[in-house]
């Protein structure tokens, strides 16, 4: 399950390659308990977490073939049948949530990023679902999503992201549900896009982190944070294959330039 260590900028172009779809660069996220299964499918993989219900992380690569397509996509939600039932929420789970929490079901994997796949319904999965409040949901998180399905189209080639729950603080659980379950507080999201040619590191990295109270708005550059960040609060490893020098040059400091590149600012 892990790729090679990284040697020179060659090898970031090949494990790009379309041949073989990889959904996680420089190793697997590590730091995962005892109740976590990795789920590989064609378009996303993720630790799925049997105490939560929630992903640890989901991880994916997309480019401008994945988010294009003109067929008609729905949201019909499933319990995972990958997971045995008392590890994930279902459907009926999240009935009365929206209107008792102000939350909507929301995508890891985002839908619209595979439309351009024949795969696209895994992403309806409730392993890829977590109660996420409706200003997060409908605003800065799925502004953030399109901006990366912007930056694929405009730049093109391939780029990776891994996106996680937050447990900071308690939550309301779903008033419905009757499995044992977290709600997250917060999110997080690392997108790695190739670095330019002759450049000392074989990936930029854009972190970033928003609390479920995020009020109605566009993703901003307040948002961004280090990788480091993300791993001191999601108790996470990445990029761990990387040598330990590229590895701190990637993950100490906030690259301003990418992050105003994928959101604007």
């Amino acid at each position: 399950l892990l790729l090679p260590s990284f040697v020179g900028a060659e090898d970031f172009a090949a494990q790009m390659a379309p041949t073989e779809r990889r959904h996680t660069l420089f190793g697997i996220p590590s730091g995962t308990g005892p109740h976590t299964r990795i789920l590989i499918r064609d378009i996303y993989m993720m630790a799925s977490n049997g105490k939560t219900k929630m992903a640890d992380w989901v991880a994916y690569q997309l480019d401008a073939s994945t988010v294009t397509g003109e067929g008609k996509t729905s949201r019909k939600w499933a319990a995972d049948p990958w997971l045995p039932a008392d590890e994930t929420l279902e459907p009926a789970d999240y009935d009365g949530a929206d209107q008792a929490l102000q939350v909507d079901r929301g995508h890891q994997a985002p839908l619209a990023n595979f439309r351009g796949t024949p795969n696209w319904a895994d992403t309806n999965y409730l392993s890829n679902i977590t109660p996420q409040k409706s200003l997060l949901n409908q605003q800065a998180w799925r502004l953030l999503e399109e901006d990366e399905r912007e930056y694929v189209v405009r730049h093109g080639g391939s780029i990776f992201v891994m996106t996680g729950p937050l447990y900071e603080r308690e939550m309301p659980k779903l008033p419905k549900a009757d499995e044992e379950h977290v709600v997250p507080s917060g999110y997080w999201r690392i997108i790695a896009v190739p670095a330019p040619a002759g450049s000392p590191v074989p990936i930029r990295v854009a972190a970033f982190i928003f609390d479920q109270d995020t009020p109605g708005r566009k993703p901003a550059s307040t948002d961004a944070v280090s990788v480091d960040e993300v791993e001191r609060r999601a108790q996470l490893d990445f990029f761990w294959t990387l040598p330990d020098a590229i590895e701190e040059q990637l993950e100490s400091g906030v690259d301003g330039g990418l992050v105003s590149e994928l959101i604007g600012q």
